[in-house]
């Protein structure tokens, strides 16, 4: 592939990645008539769901939500086993949707991206894979996600390790049989939380180092009932429309009518302990008005939990440790799981403090830590996450001149102008970038709406015969203090969380996602389109 010139281009819109917002973008972008094609790093299409293969990896979103939306005879045909899916099903799912609309015939399989340039005087991208490869287009759209850039821990070592190594977001295809030997789990997020229980099962013997504690609820996954499936799929049209309506794009869960402080203690336990029989987060973060805007009003929910966690483990030291005490709870994602407190009753599983006694180097069988102890380990399960939100993005060499790079841009945070576009790099549009609701919403529903979004300006253009669309520094820089004054209204920046950036070493502490909810989010971005795309140019 080459670029075809000063006055072609090969395509109309390059799209990275082949997660569930590139194909989706694929389907829209086709039936507009436009050449496109996707380009993915993977022998496979999927994104997050193609590459996170750990034992126990499962979404976070009942099943019935977390789907496409854009055909109805999809949603309707489309059996889901269980409550929540699976990273197999969900794989599979994402699957059948590629070949159900033939959506590989514009994907490019294992092509990684090194450089995108945009050029002045053409109006063109152009890309360059890994191989050398170039191709060229006017419009350029960054599926890139969100969680796809897998981080190890910065200690001292760690190559030196001579036993088995695995990050659970590069898990083998093929599996890793852990049985008889003694494991390492590091990182105790979703990832680790999901996995830790079913290693545990296999291992002869596991240590859990766990540097932060996090809050964890019962999913309460089962088969999913053939009368909820069948009352659901009734209501699909409805339901996908009311979801826009809500703080994270899912309907069904009735808005709290009363703050924490309203309701006594007896009523606010009965309350609490309706949601920790339902299963879910988002149901339990709707006991009341209140919990992630008053640290009060969350106590009371902390409380709860850290009693649950108390009452589950049945060494009380173990249980301590597992109790969260540096951030109000769900101002970091709120984990589910099965069975993971549980865990720590067998006799084969050790929980380790590296807060107070952290990892001080891996050796060649295994690690030490600060006060010299050491622990010989076969095997680690690193479930140390992701550069989140901009890492796969960064990775990119983006540039639209010889001091204009999107490394430089983010150097000190991301900026944005709704999480679509970013000022200085015109024609670029981002699926579900930071200062968006992405991450703190229905991923699939917010896809849908960056990729429509991107659709209907890239059509507005074509249709005045205009050549070249970015926000101005203005708008992004109005759109990224809001951002912040939301963030800053709420508990969220009381974590250390990878919405800010804390697990990467020398990353700003910036908010990243947007918090002020799907409904006021894409009542703003309408109201921007309604008036001739506000604080973007056109030219």
């Amino acid at each position: 592939m080459t670029a075809s010139g000063k006055d072609k281009s090969d395509l109309d819109v390059i799209i990275i990645g082949a997660g569930v917002g590139g194909l989706y973008a694929i389907y829209r972008l086709r039936k507009l008539g436009l050449r496109i094609r996707a380009y993915e790093a993977g022998d496979g299409v999927g994104g997050t769901w193609f590459w996170n293969r750990y034992p126990g990896c499962r979404c976070d979103v009942e099943s019935m939500e977390y789907s496409y939306s854009f055909d109805n005879d999809l949603q309707q045909e489309w059996e889901w086993p269980e409550r929540y899916g699976t990273q197999p099903e969900i794989l599979r799912y994402v699957e059948h949707v590629a070949e159900r609309f033939d959506l590989l015939r514009d994907v490019q399989l294992k092509t990684r991206i090194k450089k995108a340039r945009f050029d002045h005087g053409t109006n063109l991208w152009t890309i360059t894979t890994e191989k050398g490869e170039t191709v060229s287009a006017p419009y350029c759209i960054m599926a890139t996600g969100n969680l796809s850039t897998p981080k190890l821990p910065e200690i001292a070592g760690i190559d030196d390790f001579q036993g088995e190594k695995y990050h659970t977001g590069l898990w083998p295809k093929e599996g890793v049989d852990f049985t008889g030997k003694v494991v390492g789990a590091v990182g105790t997020g979703s990832s680790g939380v999901q996995s830790i229980p079913l290693i545990a099962k296999q291992a002869k013997h596991l240590y859990v180092f766990q540097r932060t504690a996090n809050f964890s609820l019962p999913a309460r996954n089962a088969p999913l009932d053939p009368e909820k499936e069948r009352k659901h799929k009734a209501e699909y049209v409805e339901r996908r429309k009311a979801a826009y309506g809500t703080p994270f794009g899912i309907a069904g869960y009735p808005s709290p009518e009363k703050f924490a402080a309203e309701a006594d203690a007896e009523e606010r336990r009965l309350s609490y302990e309706a949601k920790w029989a339902e299963g879910g987060s988002i149901s339990f973060l709707f006991a009341y008005k209140d919990l992630l805007t008053d640290k009060a009003a969350n106590d009371t929910a902390a409380d709860f939990v850290r009693e649950k966690i108390r009452a589950t483990v049945k060494d009380p030291k173990t249980a301590e440790l597992l109790c969260p005490n540096d951030h109000p709870i769900g101002t970091k994602r709120l984990i589910l799981d099965t069975d993971y407190y549980e865990t720590y009753n067998r006799d084969n599983v050790t929980l380790v403090d590296i807060r107070t006694n952290p990892i001080e180097l891996f050796t060649k069988g295994g690690l030490q830590l600060t006060d010299g102890g050491t622990y010989d380990l076969e095997a680690i399960s690193f479930a140390t996450g992701f550069d989140a939100m901009t890492g796969a993005m960064r990775e990119i060499d983006i540039q639209t001149g010889k001091d204009n790079c999107i490394r430089d841009k983010w150097e000190d945070g991301p900026r944005s102008y709704l999480g679509i576009m970013v000022a200085g790099f015109p024609n670029m549009f981002m699926v579900t970038g930071p200062q968006s609701p992405g991450v703190k919403s229905q991923m699939i529903l917010s896809c849908e709406w960056h990729v429509d979004f991107a659709a209907n300006a890239i059509m507005h253009m074509r249709g005045k015969g205009l050549t070249r669309i970015g926000p101005d520094v203005k708008a992004e820089d109005d759109w990224v203090t809001h951002n912040n004054e939301v963030a800053d209204s709420t508990l969220y920046p009381l974590a250390n969380s990878w919405y800010m950036g804390a697990n990467v070493p020398g990353k700003p502490r910036i908010f990243m996602p947007y918090v002020g909810g799907v409904e006021a989010y894409t009542n703003k971005c309408n109201d921007v389109v309604d008036n001739d795309y506000e604080g973007f140019r056109l030219e």
